[in-house]
């Protein structure tokens, strides 16, 4: 969330974004309001607590004179203001809650490149990457590539656990257990630690990384505990150092995650959705940094161009794009997608989503770095390095050959056993 001292000192900067975004002042207004009503209730129980605190000394002083009427009048005006005081505080409290509670789902401000649309159709062309295949033949959609090797078996998988779930076999899974180790293994020779989270995170850390108002409708709850499965291992390994002053040697702090990854993907999709596409579980590498705000645009672009550099090793066409103010999220200040050619589908999708959240994360789960001014927020950032049930789509249908077989990338096959076809499943 955004810091409230922006909220006092600067509100027309967050009006300004929010008109960028093209939603209205409400909330930044009510914000406002709130915090003067709690810091006014603030100051009228300090000044009551002076109060009585200068009637307590009199009771002492009438009890030593001997006059007991005065100091039972003193004693009933001490209960009169403690009275007051704990209304005062009740209503400074909700009004602290209140405030906090609306600032949380106020959005990140914006980087000033942030290119201005009101939806995915407004995202601006950063880059192009590797060739179009061209295929020889009329190209399959990866559902019918899993279907005729019998990589994936959908209908069990559904039998026991429901629709968008699947057992992945064969060569298949034999390359999506190739590309999590590569992905860590290429993120490692750039000094990232490896990490594997928790794959199950509680409401308090939940908040602290990402607006549960919007995002909770496609996570799974556990009960009756109160954890939340973990959408993506951005979440927990962000949230790891929650509540904690971090020393400056120790920036930048630069993780990849691979785990599991729960969503439950609600509403309707089409049909190039199906299959693998979009699932109730996947695997995921994933890229964390955090570190001094005055580096984290060079971190942001440094994070794209460990995921360009991935996707291009594995000889892929793909796009990135800009994400415009209309398809950015509550958390991001800015936002690259790399999408990925499907032929099968004729189209580009999205494989990787690299963002700047600056210092929002940060405020939420009071994580702060120190420095000669006192503490600071750091600055948190996070990139897909590859989504394997995508990566695999992206390669089935970009590598596909023409008896539905399929070309393992070069730098898969070393992980593979040196195999170069994904053969079907006899």
């Amino acid at each position: 969330m955004l810091d409230m001292a922006m909220f006092r000192e600067n509100a027309d900067a967050i009006r300004a974004d929010h008109d960028r975004r093209g939603i209205p002042h409400d909330s930044i207004d009510e914000v406002i309001r709130l915090d003067e009503e709690w810091r006014k209730a603030q100051y009228d129980v300090d000044q009551l607590r002076r109060k009585r605190n200068e009637a307590a000394r009199g009771i002492a002083d009438a009890k030593k004179s001997g006059d007991e009427d005065a100091a039972k009048a003193i004693m009933e005006e001490v209960s009169t203001i403690g009275s007051q005081i704990d209304e005062l505080t009740a209503h400074s409290e909700e009004c602290l809650a209140t405030r906090d509670t609306l600032r949380m789902s106020i959005p990140n401000i914006l980087h000033e490149d942030v290119p201005v649309g009101e939806d995915d159709q407004k995202n601006t062309l950063h880059s192009l990457h590797g060739e179009k295949a061209e295929l020889a033949f009329e190209p399959r959609n990866h559902n019918e590539l899993i279907e005729m090797n019998g990589w994936v078996d959908q209908a069990r998988g559904a039998k026991v656990a429901g629709s968008r779930f699947y057992f992945l076999q064969g060569d298949l899974a034999r390359m999506e257990m190739a590309l999590q180790q590569y992905g860590a293994d290429f993120l490692m020779e750039r000094g990232y630690t490896l990490v594997q989270p928790p794959l199950m995170m509680n409401r308090e850390a939940y908040e602290g990384v990402t607006d549960l108002s919007d995002f909770e409708t496609v996570m799974y709850g556990i009960e009756p505990d109160k954890y939340y499965l973990i959408a993506t291992s951005e979440h927990p390994l962000t949230a790891m150092r929650m509540d904690e002053v971090i020393e400056p040697s120790e920036l930048p702090i630069k993780m990849v995650g691979v785990s599991p990854c729960f969503r439950r993907e609600v509403g309707a999709h089409g049909l190039s959705d199906r299959g693998i596409w979009r699932v109730h579980q996947f695997t995921k590498v994933e890229q964390i940094v955090i570190c001094d705000p005055e580096d984290s645009w060079e971190h942001h672009e440094d994070l794209l161009t460990n995921a360009v550099d991935m996707w291009d090793s594995l000889g892929l066409h793909y796009r990135v794009v800009n994400i415009c103010t209309g398809d950015m999220g509550t958390v991001a200040a800015r936002k690259y997608d790399l999408e990925a050619w499907l032929p099968g589908a004729g189209a580009y999708k999205e494989v990787v989503s690299c963002s700047n959240c600056t210092d929002y994360q940060a405020n939420r789960l009071r994580m702060r770095y120190r420095t000669s001014d006192g503490n600071s927020a750091v600055h948190t950032l996070n990139s897909t390095a590859i989504a394997t049930s995508r990566a695999l789509v992206a390669i089935m249908e970009q590598n596909q050959l023409e008896d539905g077989t399929v070309s393992v990338p070069e730098v898969l096959r070393s992980y593979m056993g040196d195999k170069s076809i994904l053969e079907p499943i006899v």
